[in-house]
């Protein structure tokens, strides 16, 4: 063409045929579809000549085609897209090129604007019509016999699929350049934009991949584009009520792109305004979204929006509090991207960075109060300084001009805007508001229509005026003057140009600084709210860091790293939280607690470095104020981990040196503190403590260690990390580290230990087990030091007996009565020496079966070694050819001798145990008559600290020899059943905990009385069950049965902690196998029971939590088949409702249906009971909401009416069978069960009767069963002292043929167990 033209993008196709006026392009020619082959060849060979702008002279046969789309072959087709497709990608790159060069000319411009709208005009045409096609190919059922056409469909479809994602690819790549130079000014057309963005049809909803495209180009042109697509939004909005998610996050990223770029900032505009919080509300709404992707979508979004500070402050709190609701999301994603959404709102709160309700309250309250004080004096100060009579005055001008208005031509619209009150007062009100307001011309039309509605009532009635003007002015003064004179001065009226009296002047700045007060409250209670909501998040966050999702761990992590960092007191309850992670298994779980301590207390602020180091241990010490034991082993992994890297800088050691040796000033928690460090860092490396051992000796256990057990205890243990690992010992050059007798440290210990025995202080036990410890770890014969202890302690002992016996010898005491023994001993002293006794034997079992039995090892295996080099030597002067058959075999027989070496030490280690430590030349076999003494006469030895001290010793003597633990052990389990104090219970069931390790097959037979106890009416004995039965039964030293409903029971249990015990326990057995699939049946019985079970509400909240563990199908089918067998055996209508229920929390498959269906016969005769059926119903309605094949659908059916004709007619026999007797039927069973949480009285459940030890099972292998009695044993008695005394009061043991004859292999099973 000779003249220029431009090519406009039409609204229409039918728009290009039409002539638009000059200098726009116009199609001159459709050509028919046969020419379209030829004219698509002639364009290729234009495109290789020419390029991409070969368009300009070729768009009608490509028009053309779009015309006849319909009736144009299918190879024609797919020419067109692919040429069109390389027209456009050269053209994209071309541009990229074009573009930058500033030198383009006007024609040049104007022709690549036209081919850029040309190519994108046919290329989106060409999608729309392809989508169309292929919409209705999908919905038209292809005649069978049409094959060619059925074959063609499928290649035209196939070749679309493939090249739909690339092409809306190619779009996008396009639009990712810098457009605007192509036009004279600086904005894209919008009807280019819109013919893009317009190609989301409705039936694309089915297609996923062409959704995501479209979703992809909302969001990139968003991006880029933002005001734009701001104004283009309305075509967009009504997709946020389609089906598509993909869509609706495209838009809904489209309106966050547009409030961060282009609706931000204070100076906006009202209807800007109303935009941007239009915007915000629907983000707020699709955060409650029914698609998780949608809720996790928003909630990035606003994040972004939170950290580009382009949420306006009003709406903080309503999306804190959406944000805090959606932790409780179903949605793994969405609660992840919830707490990141709150970290955000803490690090751009624009309140203040300490963030503590209790630190906030205050300053709120004193604000308030000021304001209050503010307005109060406001209103009394007003009213004196300018009357109402004196503001009418000045107002009367300006009144009496409205008023005259009333009487010229009215304007219009104002008949419809004012409307008198219904009553006198309230029209009065109305018309005063006005004045107020300044809206005088209003004020007075409202009285002119009050005067002719209430006539003759007051305020409307008076004096006669001449005229009604006058009359108006009249009424008006009187409703402005006498009304409320207290609160003229709240609104006073401004723009009256005649107030500028001094007065007036002066009551300006008090209006000034009440706005500000009343600023200052708003942001006060702002920051308060804020507050308050992230405390409730801090509750709900903490909960979330033993999930299972390793990115919500990771994030709840984070979290309160940023929570601290603002000052919430919560915020260290967190923290401490997160120190059990540190063992977590998952890599990224405990590098992320190792990041957040980094961040938390290796950074510290200050100037110097003895700033920050000082800063670093006050914060480390404040974590270990009230730290339980466990709290500070995590803490010690994680510092040794420092430690190791050299993260922990030299002046942070050394600042700890000074605190402990009192150097520099500080208190004595301070102190201990720093010890307690110093022993962490030591676990890394051990020289921090090994090069400063004597300075831990001379200050840690000098003099003043009598004032401080709690400082001298971790020294103790701080020197501990000095000993050696015995595992490593295996090795042949790891020599354990231990020092000499004579040492200086073993003497402080000893004499420490000995002067605190006579002293009665509550910390010295504590103190004595960790320097017992000590010395077996690091001392050459320690059983020789603590031998000497227990000689001068048991001499002391003796000392205090012959002062006490001659103090009452002298008193005239009989000498039957000075000889009562005990009696005559202060309680403490006799606690100490028990205790002292327990914990020698049981280091002294510790280090003959661990540190001995290793070192035997050791030099075993280098005497060998040396055997075996000397060996070696020898043979290699002989004749070498023969050598290899002789040293085969003398592997061999290292071999077998290294395997009976092991039995051998074993052997010796076993039979020291079991014959020399307890026999009546040492020295332990003097103290153990003491032990049972006071264990079988708790009567007589009623305190109680001496009472757990003698059961604690009791257990550690029974660890050394299996026969004097299995002649005991009737007398440990009896004092576990009967003792009335729970410091008794707790101590025996760590101590058969700890038995039942080491010898297995004695505790066995007794393992029903250790579940027992997971009924104690104590919490804290029902814990320290919980407790030891998880680690038995995790560690397979127990065997699971039946029984472990007693730890079902505990989910149930009104202790919190007791529940995450039992909680906790079912997670890790769930890691077992098929472990709680196998125990469910047993389980399910149990406490169904109407004997020994839980109520029905409890049993539902304890099967909810079981069965969340069941996800395998098989297992669920396997389930389904034998909750149905189990309706055979059930008895009671609960045990009828149990079964069911159960049965409702499976997610029934089909062929779980199929299983209801085989086993209907089980379950029929039960359906007339009501909850019975309505759980079957249940469980039919959640199979049809998972939908399913037609030919389930049918079975569900079938199935449902047969469940409905068994129901009707169990209630029809029943309606008949009470017709036809006067006996009514029996009501279903309504017996209250016990709950899990009524513990039985101890008088009730320990009645000898019913404590009897189950019949051990008889081995495979024994064919002739013994029928005679068993040898008896030899029973410990102590007959002096119990004379009179009530045998139920004293006596703790049981008869001699209730204890257990016959021990049990552990990995057998007993044929049936007797409660």
């Amino acid at each position: 063409m000779a003249a220029p033209w431009e090519f406009h993008l039409p609204f229409a196709p039918a728009d290009l045929l039409r002539d638009g006026g000059p200098g726009r392009y116009v199609v001159q020619e459709v050509l028919p579809a046969c020419e379209l082959p030829h004219a698509l060849t002639a364009f290729r060979t234009a495109f290789r000549a020419r390029g991409a702008l070969a368009v300009l002279q070729h768009f009608d046969p490509l028009y053309s085609l779009l015309h006849h789309f319909r009736t144009v072959g299918t190879a024609v087709k797919e020419d067109a897209l692919e040429l069109m497709m390389q027209v456009v990608s050269h053209h994209s790159n071309e541009l990229s090129a074009i573009l930058g060069d500033s030198g383009l000319g006007h024609a040049d411009r104007t022709a690549h604007l036209n081919t850029l709208k040309m190519n994108c005009y046919l290329l989106t045409g060409l999608v729309d019509a392809y989508e169309t096609e292929t919409c209705k190919n999908g919905l038209v059922v292809v005649d069978p016999a049409g094959k060619n056409k059925k074959n063609r469909t499928k290649i035209s479809g196939s070749l679309w699929e493939e090249e739909r994602e690339p092409l809306l690819r190619l779009l996008t790549q396009l639009l990712q350049l810098d457009l605007r130079q192509l036009w004279s000014g600086l904005v894209v057309e919008e009807e280019f934009v819109r013919e893009i963005g317009q190609k989301c049809p409705q039936d694309l909803v089915r297609d996923a991949s062409g959704i995501k495209g479209y979703a992809t180009f909302i969001t990139e042109l968003a991006e880029q584009i933002p005001a734009l697509v701001l104004s283009n939004m309305s075509v967009l909005l009504h997709h946020l009520d389609g089906e598509s998610y993909m869509l609706r996050n495209a838009i809904l990223a489209a309106m966050a792109e547009v409030l961060v770029q282009v609706l931000n900032g204070d100076q906006l505009e009202e209807a800007a305004r109303g935009t941007r919080d239009q915007f915000l509300n629907m983000l707020q709404a699709h955060i409650c979204d029914v698609n998780g992707f949608v809720r996790s979508r928003v909630l990035q979004l606003f994040t972004r929006i939170v950290r580009c500070k382009a949420l306006p402050l009003t709406q903080f709190h309503s999306v804190v509090s959406l944000a805090v609701g959606r932790l409780k999301d179903k949605s793994v994603v969405v609660v992840k991207n919830a707490i990141q959404l709150l970290a955000a709102f803490l690090s751009n709160n624009p309140f203040s960075c300490k963030l503590s309700c209790t630190d906030l309250a205050e300053p709120l309250k004193k604000e308030v109060q000021k304001l209050q004080e503010m307005r109060d004096r406001d209103r009394s100060t007003a009213a004196p300084a300018i009357t109402t009579e004196e503001e009418w005055e000045a107002m009367l001008p300006e009144v009496r001009a409205a008023t005259q208005q009333l009487f010229q031509p009215l304007q219009e619209g104002e008949e419809e805007v004012l409307e008198v009150e219904e009553t006198v007062e309230n029209a009065s009100e109305q018309i005063t508001r006005l004045l107020r307001k300044l809206n005088y011309k209003s004020a007075a039309r409202l009285t002119q229509k009050a005067l002719c509605r209430f006539q003759g009532k007051e305020p409307f009635s008076g004096p006669t005026e001449e005229n009604e003007e006058a009359t108006i002015l009249g009424v008006l003064k009187r409703l402005y003057t006498g009304s409320c004179p207290g609160e003229n001065s709240e609104d006073p009226p401004r723009g009256d140009s005649s107030l500028k009296t001094q007065e007036v002047v002066a009551e300006e700045q008090p209006q000034t600084e009440l706005v500000k007060q009343e600023m200052l409250v708003q942001y006060l209670q702002d920051a308060y709210n804020f507050s308050v909501k992230i405390t409730e998040a801090l509750s709900l966050i903490s909960k979330m860091m033993y999930e299972n999702c390793t990115s919500v761990v990771q994030e709840a992590i984070e979290f309160f790293v940023t929570v601290s960092q603002f000052g919430v007191p919560q915020a260290l309850l967190g923290v401490r939280r997160m120190l059990p992670l540190i063992w977590s298994k998952e890599p990224g779980i405990k590098e992320a607690v190792l990041n957040a301590y980094r961040q938390l207390y290796l950074s510290p602020s200050g100037d110097s470095e003895r700033a920050r180091a000082q800063s670093l241990v006050h914060s480390l010490s404040l974590i270990m104020v009230d730290a339980s034991l466990g709290t500070i082993q995590c803490l010690e992994e994680i510092i040794s981990e420092f430690v190791q890297k050299g993260e922990i800088k030299p002046a942070v050691i050394q600042l700890l040196w000074e605190r402990f040796t009192e150097k520099s000033q500080c208190s004595s928690l301070e102190q201990r503190a720093a010890v307690m460090l110093l022993g962490m860092m030591a676990r890394g490396k051990p020289e921090i403590i090994g090069s400063n051992l004597d300075i831990l000796v001379t200050v840690g256990l000098s003099e003043k260690v009598c004032e401080d057990y709690r400082l001298a205890q971790e020294v103790c243990n701080a020197i501990s990390k000095l000993a050696s690992n015995p595992k490593p010992a295996l090795e042949k050059n790891n020599t354990p580290f231990r020092l000499p007798q004579d040492h200086m440290l073993f003497g402080c210990l000893s004499e420490t230990v000995s002067k605190g025995f006579v002293q009665p202080s509550g910390h010295w036990i504590p103190f004595m087990e960790a320097a017992v410890m000590l010395i077996y770890q690091l001392a050459e014969g320690p059983e020789e030091i603590c031998a000497h202890i227990l000689q001068m302690c048991s001499q002391q002992v003796l000392d205090k007996l012959q002062e006490a016996d001659g103090q009452k010898a002298d008193a005239g005491v009989s000498p039957s009565r000075v000889s009562d023994g005990a009696t005559s001993l202060p309680t403490f002293l006799l606690m100490h020496l028990v205790s002292l006794v327990g914990q020698v034997a049981l280091q002294q079992v510790a280090y003959l079966e661990v540190s001995v039995s290793a070192e035997l090892r050791r030099r075993r295996i280098l005497r060998e070694e040396e055997k075996t080099k000397k060996h070696s030597d020898s043979s290699a002067k002989k004749q070498r050819p023969q050598s290899t058959g002789n040293e085969t075999t003398m592997e061999e027989e290292l071999g077998l001798v290294g395997a009976s070496a092991d039995d051998t030490e074993a052997e010796l280690i076993r039979s020291i145990c079991e014959t020399e430590l307890l026999d009546g030349k040492h020295l332990f076999s003097a103290f153990v008559p003491l032990v049972l003494k006071i264990c079988n006469n708790p009567g007589l030895y009623s305190d109680s600290a001496l009472s757990a001290a003698a059961a604690l010793t009791l257990g550690k003597v029974c660890m050394i020899s299996s026969e004097f633990c299995d002649s005991h052990l009737r007398l440990l389990f009896t004092m576990m059943e009967k003792s009335t104090l729970p410091g008794v219970r707790s101590n025996l069931i760590i101590a058969a905990g700890d038995l039942a390790i080491r010898f297995p097959n004695l505790v066995e037979p007794w393992t029903s009385h250790l579940y027992a106890r997971l009924r104690d009416p104590c919490p804290s004995v029902r814990q320290t069950a919980g407790l030891v039965m998880t680690h038995l039964i995790l560690k397979d030293m127990v065997k699971v049965k039946g029984q472990v409903s007693e730890m079902a029971t505990l989910l149930v249990d009104p202790e919190e902690a007791i529940m995450g015990v039992a909680q906790n326990f079912f997670s890790e057995l769930s890691n077992k196998g098929n472990a709680i699939y196998n125990l469910l049946p047993d389980i399910i019985s149990r406490l169904s029971d109407p004997n020994c079970g839980v109520e029905e509400e409890s049993f539902h909240i304890i099967m909810r939590h079981l069965f969340s563990y069941i996800t395998k199908d098989k297992q669920t089918e396997s389930l389904v088949e034998k909750l149905c067998q189990r309706f055979r055996t059930a008895r009671t209508e609960r045990q009828y409702r149990d079964l069911s229920y159960c049965l409702t929390l499976l997610p029934i498959s089909e062929r779980g249906l199929h299983k209801l269906q085989d086993n209907f016969d089980c379950f029929a005769d039960k359906l007339q009971d009501p909850a019975v059926y309505s759980c079957f119903q249940t469980v039919l309605a959640r199979f049809r909401r998972a939908g399913g094949k037609p030919e389930t659908k049918a079975l569900a059916e079938e199935l449902e009416q047969k469940l409905s004709a068994s129901h009707n007619q169990g209630l029809d026999s029943a309606e008949t069978c009470q017709e036809g007797s006067e006996t009514p039927m029996p009501e279903p069973a309504k017996q209250k069960q016990k709950a899990s949480s009524r513990r039985q009285p101890l008088s009730t459940a320990n009645r000898d009767e019913d404590f009897v030890t189950p019949q051990p099972r008889t081995l495979r292998n024994h064919k002739h069963v013994q029928k005679g009695r068993p040898s008896k044993k030899a029973i410990i008695t102590f007959s002096s002292d119990e004379e009179n005394s009530s045998e139920d009061e004293l006596s703790a043991e049981l008869k001699e043929d209730e204890t257990p004859t016959k021990t049990t292999p552990i990995t057998r099973s007993s044929a049936r167990r007797l409660r």
